[in-house]
């Protein structure tokens, strides 16, 4: 998940960074009225996938503590046959 996560982040982040583009807020050429300015909008996204990348980690985190403690192995039959019914 986590490097599916940054993989998309990556590529957002190299479109954005193209050439000619001028940020909205701050720009030397804040009296040209005809400028490319990039959008805000994917950075906004971009922060929030990184917000639900972090979470998604610690609760995947949390599992793996909480499966480490009722099975203190790393063999699969071993911990699938702790927990069959």
């Amino acid at each position: 998940m986590d490097v599916m996560s940054t993989g998309v982040i990556a590529y957002y982040v190299l479109i954005a960074s193209r050439d000619g583009l001028f940020t909205p807020i701050v720009s030397d050429l804040a009296s040209v009225k005809d400028g490319i300015y990039s959008d805000p909008v994917p950075q906004a996204v971009i922060l929030t996938a990184i917000v639900i990348g972090f979470s998604i980690q610690a609760l995947m985190l949390v599992g793996v503590m909480k499966l480490s403690r009722d099975n203190p192995t790393l063999e699969s039959n071993e911990i699938e046959k702790n927990n069959t019914p």
